[in-house]
């Protein structure tokens, strides 16, 4: 699912904005920050608290796109985390705290608002997760 913010022409956000920036530029692992926000299996309000810091750093850093790995949950049934995560981002978004976010069942080149990403980040074709609708991971546009 892709959650544009609400201002902006056409509704979608701009991919091709701070393509030139110069933490964009070289490699895939500079493009795309990657966040395992469940490496040690913490309950939804860590994972949570992580999140919010983690996007604070990543802007701090001046990044533009960030992996989030949060998992599907231990019974491969959607999982607490995934569910409270994709809400907060959805939230962020329309907020406008974030630009946009991906989610990994939706991370695949046939899906239109993927595909724009990807032709405006190249680099981001090589991703190991693009195409397997992995539902443990989502994309985040700072």
């Amino acid at each position: 699912m892709m959650i544009p913010m609400p201002e902006g022409g056409g509704g979608y956000p701009d991919f091709n904005a701070g393509a030139s920036h110069p933490t964009l530029a070289a490699t895939s692992a500079q493009a795309m920050r990657t966040v395992n926000l469940k490496s040690d299996m913490p309950q939804v309000h860590e994972a949570l608290q992580r999140l919010a810091r983690e996007l604070a750093v990543a802007k701090q850093d001046q990044a533009t796109l960030l992996k989030l790995i949060h998992g599907y949950g231990s019974t491969g049934a959607g999982g607490e985390i995934r569910i409270a995560l994709q809400k907060r981002l959805r939230e962020m978004a329309q907020n406008g705290q974030i630009r946009a976010c991906i989610f990994g069942e939706n991370w695949s080149k046939s899906d239109d608002e993927a595909w724009k990403l990807l032709q405006s980040h190249p680099e981001l074709k090589s991703d190991s997760d693009l195409g397997r609708r992995n539902r443990g991971i989502t994309i985040v546009l700072l």
